[in-house]
């Protein structure tokens, strides 16, 4: 099985914590040339001194904000650099109920996530194109199988990319560029740490109650580390996942009760 990345390019969004950094790292050390994106440059910079150069890569960082697409989609553009992989990832929205929803956390969420991710596609996509091989990987939620309690704005803008995802996918295919999503469940990130102190805020039980519950939804009773998320991302970025195109991959150790 060809897992090999040697001489592709890797632009990889919300790199600097959880899932992001650790799919870059994964994938620096598969010999890809990674350009990390944040908006925290300290952060940028400390994640590029953690990037594999085994196979002397070339590693780089773009500080861009994703709650600003017209920048994000100008620096972008000025890079005269092919990119055969793009990890499309950024923090969620915040929680809390659909209903009581304010219009601005739609459109903020739909700015951060699809507009960002289409802007992000319609520049390294012609040059995936002139090579015949792109993967473009989007790392969204289980939630677009299954709605979570709680995060409102959340699954109804993870559903709009997932679907955004699929077209893409019917779009893109002839060209060898395959377009699919990662559905992580519930991980050990900072994002999952907000939310487990949310919970624990609203009812009233300690932060470690909130985490033995949400364990027990999960068959594998175990929150994921985000290096196994990252395994997924890998693997559709290779060679060898050169047929697998326009689906969701759920890594929720089976917490998701749909198939």
């Amino acid at each position: 099985m060809n897992l090999d990345l040697t001489n592709k390019n890797a632009l990889v969004c919300g790199s600097t914590q959880g899932i992001g950094k650790a799919s870059a790292k994964q994938l620096a050390r598969m010999g890809a040339n990674i350009t990390l994106v944040a908006r925290n440059e300290e952060k940028l910079k400390q994640v590029l001194t953690e990037l594999s150069v085994s196979q002397e890569q070339s590693h780089k960082y773009i500080v861009a904000d994703f709650k600003n697409p017209e920048d994000l989609k100008h620096k972008i553009s000025s890079e005269q650099k092919v990119y055969h992989i793009l990890i499309n990832n950024t923090g969620g929205p915040a929680g809390g109920p659909v209903f009581t929803a304010s219009l601005e956390e739609f459109t903020d969420a739909f700015a951060q996530h699809l507009k960002c991710n289409h802007v992000l596609v319609q520049s390294v996509a012609p040059g995936m194109k002139n090579e015949g091989y792109g993967r473009i990987i989007n790392i969204i939620s289980t939630s677009v199988k299954q709605p979570l309690n709680g995060l409102g704005v959340s699954n109804t803008i993870r559903g709009a990319v997932a679907n955004w995802s699929k077209t893409m996918a019917n779009e893109l295919g002839e060209f060898g560029i395959t377009v699919n999503n990662v559905l992580p469940g519930a991980t050990a990130t900072e994002r999952l740490n907000e939310i487990i102190e949310n919970k624990a805020n609203k009812t009233g039980k300690s932060i470690e109650e909130v985490a033995n519950l949400m364990k027990k939804e999960v068959p594998a009773k175990r929150f994921a580390q985000p290096e196994e998320v990252a395994n997924a991302v890998a693997f559709l970025a290779s060679e060898a996942a050169s047929y697998i195109n326009g689906i969701n991959v759920p890594v929720d150790g089976g917490r998701t009760k749909s198939l």
